[in-house]
């Protein structure tokens, strides 16, 4: 099957670590397409994965937008809309990645006559998203995506809570393989005696982009009701510098 991949994001982040990993299954007769250029593009070359970028600046809209804002963002949509549509004439299948991929992944689908599926990483409620775009979301995922995936049941039930369709969204769990995560002792313990942990505590890692929504505020209040001996790493990436934060 020839996938045309479609994500929003040039930077890594987990979706994009995630298409990574699928997309290499499928290099040799599908590509990915980027909605802004980044990192990401260049990771995917390195893995022999054709790639291309539609546009030259990232689309405003943000999770937290509004149907006026919608409305303007409108001239920097429609343009990627018709890239995508041409080039998925040449596919068998349209893969939206992200929710800004979803939306002009939905529309091109439609003008080119491709199915759709729609990959969920996202938290579709309230807290994460604005009322119009969970609307948006929600409405073009029923009415376009032959199928959903979901990466967690707390995705899958968000969308379900938010109207989504319970038929249609699956939970697919992110793969791995977990030889990549077995160290030696040696090196576990070198890594505690760096940081000044004891083997008598108990350490917490906490691994993403360093923002709100991911929820690291909700760890770091925990830590104020943990015993002494439980310490907590975080190792995330905010704009192009990294940042690791550690509790003794």
């Amino acid at each position: 099957m020839k996938i045309l991949f479609l994500d929003q994001s040039g930077n890594l982040g987990g979706a994009e670590l995630c298409l990574l990993d699928i997309a290499k299954t499928y290099r040799h007769n599908s590509s990915v397409m980027l909605l802004s250029d980044g990192p990401f593009r260049q990771l995917l070359e390195e893995n022999q994965i054709k790639v291309e970028i539609v546009g030259k600046q990232a689309i405003s809209l943000r999770k937290g937008g509004t149907l006026l804002q919608g409305i303007g963002a409108v001239g920097q949509v429609w343009p990627r809309v018709v890239q995508v549509a041409e080039a998925a004439r040449n596919y068998d299948l349209i893969y939206a990645n992200t929710p800004k991929a979803l939306v002009i992944g939905a529309v091109a689908s439609m003008i080119a006559k491709r199915p759709l599926v729609y990959h969920l990483h996202d938290i579709v409620s309230r807290e994460h998203f604005s009322t119009f775009n969970i609307q948006l979301l929600v409405r073009l995922a029923n009415q376009r995506a032959i199928q959903v995936i979901a990466n967690s049941e707390a995705s899958r039930s968000a969308f379900i809570a938010s109207g989504g369709h319970a038929d249609r969204v699956s939970v697919v769990y992110n793969g791995f393989d977990p030889t990549t995560y077995q160290i030696a002792d040696t090196v576990r313990q070198e890594i505690r005696q760096a940081w000044g942990w004891p083997e008598s505590n108990f350490v917490v890692g906490h691994f993403s982009r360093l923002s709100p929504w991911k929820g690291q505020h909700v760890l770091l209040e925990a830590l104020c009701h943990c015993p002494e001996d439980v310490v907590a790493v975080f190792v995330g990436m905010r704009c192009l510098g990294r940042m690791f934060i550690g509790r003794c």
